[in-house]
């Protein structure tokens, strides 16, 4: 873990559709470049991931995507819209980052909806891309979504029912996601209030593996919390904006890009299978599997570590 220094530079990049995306670069300007895709989809850039790079040796570039972070205008506003937010507007966002900030190639990293954004982001441009690194694998399949939106419910059956009956009864046994992404965006404040509060109950729960009332979380702040289950549910509720095995059947795009996948077999939110499987697709890629971790970069000592040595076999 190395210093977390300060950026050297920040700005705000217009992508058009009148969306602006905040980014930041620090440690050495003429360092190797790398980029962090953060995760939610919503959760916005985190300025820890700054620890896992030398700042003597690398280019490190932090970006917030549409609507969150810094980037606006704010998912967080219910007047916002969402209809230039999808999969392909990100992806072409952090191209024109790379064009603004005149580097060639740069090592992606990062996990969760960070992975398949990751993903999706390399097959369409693999010839801009160094190395990747990705702890927690996921592919944006429906299967995916299904499974963390209602198959975890067999090891949650409590907090699942609260979950499910967050929505209108007969919305139930239909898509979770696209529910409560209508009552996100409802016109009454309480509706929208209630609909976040019960969307983050479900996710974190199953993170933590228990309850929690979102103390000293992200959560605790309910604009944070509205964002977060907006941008989410708006991604999920249309299958990630993306065919339902788009990623796997291009991974062939890959091919000679290394690459290192990180996964906890503890990981319920995101079964090992898809990084088993994107692995056996990708045979660039080693996969790391880590028996006392699970979703989350901080889960456990290993993970952090798995991460550290990446970025230094890639240094």
């Amino acid at each position: 873990m190395y210093p977390q220094v300060e950026p050297y530079a920040q700005g705000m990049l217009d992508v058009g559709d009148n969306q602006h995306i905040h980014w930041e670069a620090s440690g050495n300007p003429h360092g190797k470049p790398a980029v962090v895709f953060h995760g939610g989809p919503g959760s916005g850039s985190n300025p820890v991931w700054r620890q896992d790079f030398d700042p003597d040796h690398w280019n490190l570039i932090l970006w917030d995507q549409r609507g969150t972070g810094k980037s606006t205008p704010p998912a967080s506003d219910p007047d916002t819209s969402m209809e230039h937010n999808t999969t392909q507007h990100l992806i072409d966002d952090a191209e024109k980052l790379r064009e603004h900030l005149g580097i060639e190639k740069w090592l992606l990293m990062g996990g969760s909806w960070g992975s398949t954004l990751i993903l999706a982001y390399a097959v369409q441009h693999p010839e801009r891309v160094s190395e990747i690194i990705i702890p927690a694998v996921t592919a944006g399949r429906p299967e995916e979504l299904e499974w963390i939106t209602r198959g975890l419910g067999m090891f949650y059956p409590d907090y699942f029912e609260a979950f499910r009956n967050g929505v209108p009864e007969e919305e139930r046994e239909g898509n979770l996601a696209r529910a409560y992404n209508k009552l996100l965006n409802d016109p009454d404040p309480e509706v929208r209030e209630k609909a976040a509060w019960d969307w983050n109950k479900w996710d974190l729960s199953t993170i933590t593996g228990g309850d929690n009332d979102f103390t000293g979380t992200r959560y605790e702040d309910p604009v944070t919390r509205y964002r977060m289950a907006r941008v989410v549910t708006h991604y999920w509720g249309n299958d990630c904006f993306l065919e339902p095995n788009y990623i796997f059947d291009n991974l062939g795009s890959l091919s000679g890009i290394p690459g290192v996948l990180i996964h906890g077999r503890n990981d319920f939110g995101s079964p090992l299978s898809t990084a088993w499987e994107v692995a056996r697709r990708w045979p660039d890629a080693e996969l790391v599997i880590l028996n006392d971790a699970g979703h989350q970069a901080s889960d456990g000592g290993s993970m952090s570590k798995a991460i550290a040595d990446a970025v230094e076999r890639f240094r």
